[in-house]
This record gives structure tokens, C-alpha cells and sequence, in this order.
């Protein structure tokens, strides 16, 4: 299979979807791997080294697109990326649909086959191609979130872990999944008075026993919700639905009523955001103030820290890039339950239940849409 690297042109978006380790694995196995020149240089790869790895360069993602069998991205396609898509291309990336309609509808007019790693499962119930980026953006959240409370940033003027005498930050998590649980290591680790919320009692056991007793755990009733997020000093929300726009749990009225000064990170704005003030801002302008309320929503946010990104990525999906070259992509979806589910969109189809649900879409079962 003929597979191709662009570079990714989001706004201060430095990762890549393929290492040169990785494009050598895939040319081990008998595949043709073409990658656009320069894609790697944000995290120090040139050229040369891709064409070391086996890997031949080209001068535009124009011809990248044109050639390619198969497009291994990071972020979602943007609009002058969606329009060089063509009927049977496959497109293996993170595609965040259920918020951007404008994207969904693009992809279905391509007739492309689209596989999202957001979806992608495992036999534990997990989003093991999420998971990586779900670590980085956990822990990346509490660096930002101190950041913001900083007073040239309009923030309350604290510290996170405060001093001996004064008292640190109050961190309220919203969400004690894979980014809930890294923004509380990190937050712990800082000195902070971290508080987590969730709705699963086996989850707050969980982190209970993890931190043995250093996060107050809470049952997320919309009573506590209000209660701890009015009392914050910084809340990350990190709640995730997959493939589902993210809900609404912290409303504009709340907002009004938290600290001046204090400040919100919405680790779930790839999805629509979990604060209904939140709107996507980029690494170039990460932040906003609504009622005296710092917001932090950078939609990639890994993408500030893409060498450690892109290796952890990369080492999550490198099996299945192998596994669609090696077998074809419908025989290597029909083989894996948990890959097809990551298909999303299949020839002018939607494949992803919440998608659809989210979009007014026609829903079709992924296993029917491949026989189609």
C-alpha cells in the first residue's frame, strides 16, 4: 500500500502522523511510504532522515494527497485538505465530527473512507489511540492552568501549591477518565487541594485508592458540581463522551458566579467543550476572560509539546497503519471489531452512531456500510 505523510497546517500544530521509525516498520512490511517535505521538522526530523527510514519526500501535500493510498494525519483534515480527498482514499486520523458539522459534511461529499482515532476501542473498554493524547493533554492542563492564574494573564495572582502559610489553589477535575487522572497526578504533585468529580462510584474508588487519599473524590450531582466549581480557583474539565459532543455540565450562570480571576481549562473542546462558555482558541491565543473568568480551550492542546505527542501517538497506532496496509482496509476492519469502530465515515456514509445523532445524519452499522 501506498501510504502518505502530510504536514499539518493547524495553527502551531508541529506534530506528524508517522516518526521515521514508524515509516521503517511500515517499508519493512513491503509498503511505499511518500512524506511532504519538511512534515517532521517541528520535533527535529528532516528530510534526510525520513528518505534513511526508506521513506521518499515530496514537495507539496497536493502530490502527498494525489499519490497516497492511504493519508495518516494527526489533527482533523482542514477545509483546502478535505477538498483534495478523493472516492476510496482512505484517511487514518483524529477527526472530532460530532461538533463540525462543516467537516462531517465534507467527508461524506469525498466518499473517502475515514477511521478516527478517537474511537478506535480495545477489549478493555478503552480508546487506546485517545489514551496517549488524553495523558499529554491531562497533565498539560494543570501546567496551563497555572499559567492562568497568573495575574498577567488576568488570573487571581496564586500559585498553585501556595506556600508554607499560605494556602495553595483549589483544583476542581471534572471527569475522572485518562485526562481527570493525569491532571491529578500533575496537580497533586504541585501542592494544589485537588478535588475530582465523577459519576461512576468505581472511579472515585479507583483514583481513591491511587493517590491513597490525596484527591477528595466526589459523586458529580448537580448539586456538588455547583458547589465545588463555585468554591475553585482552577477547574479542568476533562468529561468525555465517545464520539459524542461533550455535555454541557458547567453553565454560563456558573461561570458568573466563580472568582474573579479564576480560571478554566476545557480539555474536552475537541468535542464541543464541557463549559458552555467555551469556544476553541489556538496556541497562538489561548485564552479569553468571560465574567472576569480566565478560559483556556486550545483544541490541540498536545500540539505545544509535539515531540512527546507524536512518539506516544505513534506508538499507539503504528500497529493499526500496519494492520490496514498489510490486509487491505476492509479486511483488516472485518478482522477487528475495535478498529471498525473507528470508521466513521465510509463512502458518503456516516458509520458512528453518535456522529449521526449529534448531526441529524442517517445512521449505518459499520459492517453494513462495508458491504455496500
Amino acid at each position: 500500500m501506498l501510504i502518505g505523510v502530510p504536514k499539518e497546517i493547524k495553527n502551531h500544530e508541529y506534530r506528524v502522523g508517522m516518526v521515521p521509525a514508524s515509516v521503517r516498520e511500515v517499508v519493512s512490511h513491503g509498503h511505499k511510504v511518500i512524506v511532504e517535505t519538511n512534515a517532521g521538522t517541528g520535533i527535529g526530523f528532516t528530510d534526510e532522515d525520513y528518505i534513511a527510514a526508506g521513506a521518499e519526500i515530496r514537495d507539496s501535500a497536493e502530490k502527498v494527497f494525489a499519490e497516497a493510498e492511504m493519508i495518516v494525519k494527526v489533527k482533523e483534515p482542514l477545509a483546502e485538505e478535505r477538498a483534495r480527498l478523493r472516492e476510496d482514499q482512505i484517511l487514518f486520523t483524529y477527526l472530532h465530527l460530532a461538533p463540525d458539522l462543516p467537516q462531517t459534511e465534507d467527508l461524506i461529499k469525498s466518499k473517502a473512507i475515514c477511521i478516527a482515532y478517537e474511537t478506535v476501542t480495545s477489549d478493555r473498554g478503552s480508546l487506546p489511540l485517545l489514551a496517549p493524547m488524553s495523558e499529554v493533554a491531562g497533565r498539560m492542563s494543570i501546567q496551563a492552568g497555572a499559567q492562568c492564574l497568573e495575574k498577567s494573564k488576568e488570573g487571581r495572582g496564586m500559585l498553585l501549591g501556595g506556600v508554607p502559610g499560605v494556602s495553595p489553589a483549589k483544583v476542581v477535575i471534572i471527569g475522572g477518565g485518562v485526562v481527570g487522572t493525569n491532571a491529578a497526578q500533575m496537580a497533586v504533585g504541585m501542592g494544589a487541594n485537588v478535588v475530582i468529580l465523577d459519576r461512576s462510584v468505581d472511579v472515585l474508588r479507583r483514583i481513591d485508592a491511587q493517590f491513597n487519599g490525596a484527591v477528595e473524590t466526589v459523586f458529580s450531582s448537580k448539586d456538588a458540581l455547583e458547589s465545588h466549581v463555585l468554591s475553585a480557583d482552577l477547574v479542568i474539565g476533562g468529561v468525555l463522551i465517545p464520539g459524542a459532543a461533550a455535555p454541557k455540565l458547567v453553565t454560563a450562570d456558573m461561570i458568573k458566579q466563580m472568582k474573579p480571576g479564576a480560571a478554566v481549562v476545557d480539555v474536552a473542546i475537541d468535542q464541543g467543550g464541557c463549559f458552555e462558555t467555551s469556544k476553541a482558541t489556538t496556541h497562538a491565543e489561548p485564552t479569553y476572560i468571560v465574567d472576569e473568568v480566565v478560559h483556556y480551550c486550545v483544541a490541540n492542546m498536545p500540539g505545544a509539546v509535539p515531540r512527546t505527542s507524536t512518539f506516544a501517538l505513534n506508538n499507539a497506532t503504528l500497529p493499526f497503519i500496519i494492520s490496514i496496509a498489510n490486509k487491505g482496509y476492509k479486511a483488516a476492519l472485518e478482522a477487528d471489531q475495535h478498529l471498525l469502530n473507528g470508521l466513521n465515515v465510509h463512502k458518503g456514509m456516516v458509520t458512528c452512531k453518535s456522529v449521526a445523532d449529534n448531526l441529524g445524519f442517517e445512521y449505518v452499522e459499520p459492517a453494513d456500510a462495508l458491504n455496500v
